[in-house]
């Protein structure tokens, strides 16, 4: 979990900033995101299935340009 020291003269709205943005850098809203709602492991394979396919489709677009 990342953490923030707050300096003297900081506003405690730029203090939440910086701790949303290392929170941010550090993957845990996508984790939080991710694991909100069981996943059954068949919906895990299709969704990295379309993940790899949506990423295929973009590699090749960028290769025939």
């Amino acid at each position: 979990m990342p953490g923030v020291l707050v300096r003297d003269d900081e506003p405690f709205e730029r203090a939440l900033k910086r701790f949303k943005k290392a929170c941010e850098k550090a993957g845990v809203i996508s984790d939080m995101k991710k694991n909100q709602h069981f996943e059954k492991p068949s919906e895990r394979r299709k969704r990295k299935i379309a993940a790899a396919r949506r990423k295929r489709i973009k590699l090749d677009q960028q290769y025939t340009r």
